[in-house]
């Protein structure tokens, strides 16, 4: 049964209210904090990309830095993305129109006013899935698999993602769906998701020890200008933070607290600060990621209201 984790008060009175669950590891690997039902099953869209970037790693896709970061990211599509997914892309002997995932428009307003007023349209390189389908393309390139159905489940990359899911989690990821940018999408639940993230921020080496790395020292290539992961990042060093669609999100501090939420209506705008009331009470120091605790509710333009976490027994 899900708990509810959010509520949203306009001028004192709680308008809306976000159910959902929450499962969150302590640094000695326990599951140490639950809300709702974390044994079940989600479907955790982007909170993949650093296992995926990982198991790209690991085929031997040449990728440190910045366009590792961007591997394991949702960038907002500006212009220093684009440039880093066409040079992974250029490096493997490729173009974008090697890209499977859909054209789109980047998500960075300001770079998108530019792009109308230039005349331009939308474009794969600028969807924010582009630096992990250009990652997947290196590392077809350098293991010699085939690049034109590297979004096969079947396909060698497809399996490496899987196992390397299977090994963070502990769990068989299970069922096989279509992400919305194309690729596979493999389900887990709260709890294995949780154990995943956790693996990010203990491994001492190895490709998923290189993702965190590249995500803790280029928050602004996992998201961009402005976005809640890079700002979680920043505030929190040693952390690591990635959303994903339909309201889920994985975070994990430098210690080792790590959670994983999932809001039950989709919504993304609480995730964040459920994520930070699960690692507070997992014991992990939030106080300076405290800004992003709650999210401002506007009425003509000023704030006169918030969206804020419900502690557990509360409602």
């Amino acid at each position: 049964m899900y708990e509810v984790l959010a509520e949203v008060v306009r001028n004192g009175f709680a308008e809306s209210l976000h159910y959902g669950s929450v499962a969150g590891i302590a640094p000695d690997g326990s599951l140490a904090h639950i809300r709702g039902n974390p044994e079940e099953t989600v479907l955790p869209r982007s909170t993949t990309k650093p296992f995926q970037a990982a198991a790209c790693l690991a085929a031997g896709a040449p990728l440190s830095g910045e366009r590792l970061a961007i591997a394991a990211g949702s960038h907002t599509g500006e212009d220093f993305h684009l440039k880093t997914v066409e040079a992974i892309l250029g490096d493997a002997g490729l173009d974008a129109g090697a890209l499977r995932c859909p054209p789109s428009w980047p998500e960075d307003e300001p770079t998108k006013a530019a792009l109308i007023r230039a005349g331009e349209g939308e474009s794969r390189e600028r969807m924010n899935c582009s630096g992990k389908h250009a990652a997947m393309l290196a590392a077809c390139a350098a293991a010699g698999w085939p690049t034109g159905t590297y979004l096969d489940p079947e396909h060698p990359l497809q399996r490496l993602v899987r196992r390397t899911m299977a090994d963070c989690s502990g769990e068989d990821p299970s069922p096989v769906a279509v992400d919305g940018c194309g690729a596979p999408l493999f389900g887990l639940t709260l709890t294995g998701l949780a154990r995943a993230a956790a693996s990010l921020v203990r491994a001492q080496d190895g490709p998923c020890r290189a993702v965190a790395d590249a995500m803790r020292a280029h928050p602004e290539y996992v998201g961009g200008t402005g976005h809640v992961n890079t700002e979680f990042m920043r505030a929190l060093p040693g952390s690591v933070a990635k959303g994903g669609a339909e309201g889920v999100l994985v975070a994990a501090t430098a210690q080792g607290h790590a959670v994983a939420v999932k809001v039950i209506d989709g919504s993304p705008r609480a995730t964040t600060a459920v994520a930070l009331s699960a690692l507070a009470a997992l014991g992990a120091d939030i106080a300076p990621a405290a800004a992003l605790g709650t999210v401002p509710v506007l009425g003509g333009g000023r704030r006169v209201g918030e969206i804020r976490t419900v502690s557990e027994g509360s409602q």
